[in-house]
């Protein structure tokens, strides 16, 4: 792959449900070693966005790539396998489980032969205390430790490990540290930083202006659905940031809205108009 062609890409996308526009024509990409910043404040289209790119939705016009190859992801399970994972807050980590099982939850290691094979305790602890510790996290060295014990920033932490661990090359975080304190959130974006370091690709979501601006290369403004500014770590400042981001409320209901439908509905979107 040549060192100018994104690992993901996603060019004039539009997302529409019945004759209601969310996404128009946007146009992202995100190289190796590279932290994309996705800026919005609530309501400005990051979710269905984030959903998009992930496979939970598909586009209604425009193309992604990956790798200059163009993709289609019909359903979640693609953009996993093609190496795209999507953490969340607290990154999906279940609290009364341990690192270990969190660590390999549905993809467990096992020993034994045939019908007397067992979940693999000992070595899942040992992988999951290992990846974590090479991303800083020095505070967990017990793998049967529960996650609910854990800070925030930790469950982050352990998230992105493991998504790592299991082959991502694009790392799409979710507003990872906006329910974290100051400390909480320093470590997070060491963390990314430190994904960044090992040639992932990272789309880091977020409102908060200094965290993207510790931590990002490339930084791209969503208000309304629509892309309103593209450019550059030095080329604007923390206020021109902010005054772009103001705005997009009117976004936050229609967003309620396909969430409420999908959780109705069996996780499925609104179909389109015909």
């Amino acid at each position: 792959m040549s060192d100018n062609t994104a690992v993901l890409e996603m060019r004039k996308v539009d997302k529409s449900f019945g004759p209601i526009d969310v996404l128009h024509s946007i146009s992202l990409k995100v190289k190796e070693g590279e932290v994309l910043c996705l800026l919005g404040d609530n309501g400005a289209g990051k979710s269905t966005l984030i959903k998009t790119l992930s496979g939970v939705f598909q586009p209604t016009r425009g193309e992604m790539y990956m790798d200059g190859k163009p993709v289609n992801f019909t359903r979640p399970s693609d953009a996993q396998n093609a190496g795209i994972a999507t953490v969340h807050q607290f990154g999906g980590t279940y609290p009364l489980m341990s690192v270990g099982r969190n660590f390999f939850v549905g993809q467990e290691p096992t020993k034994g032969y045939g019908p007397f094979k067992i979940y693999d305790r000992e070595k899942a602890n040992a992988i999951a205390v290992e990846a974590v510790q090479n991303f800083g996290i020095t505070r967990i060295t017990d793998g049967d430790r529960l996650v609910g014990g854990l800070s925030g920033g930790e469950r982050q932490s352990l998230a992105i490990a493991r998504a790592v661990h299991f082959g991502a090359r694009v790392l799409i975080l979710d507003e990872p540290t906006a329910a974290l304190g100051v400390k909480q959130a320093a470590h997070v974006l060491r963390i990314v930083n430190e994904a960044k370091r090992r040639g992932l690709a990272v789309i880091f979501i977020t409102h908060q202006v200094m965290h993207a601006m510790a931590v990002g290369d490339h930084f791209a403004v969503l208000i309304r659905g629509a892309i309103a500014a593209d450019f550059r770590a030095g080329e604007k400042s923390r206020e021109e940031i902010a005054d772009l981001m103001a705005g997009g409320e009117s976004m936050a209901d229609l967003e309620a809205n396909i969430e409420g439908y999908m959780e109705a509905h069996d996780g499925q979107p609104p179909e389109p108009a015909h």
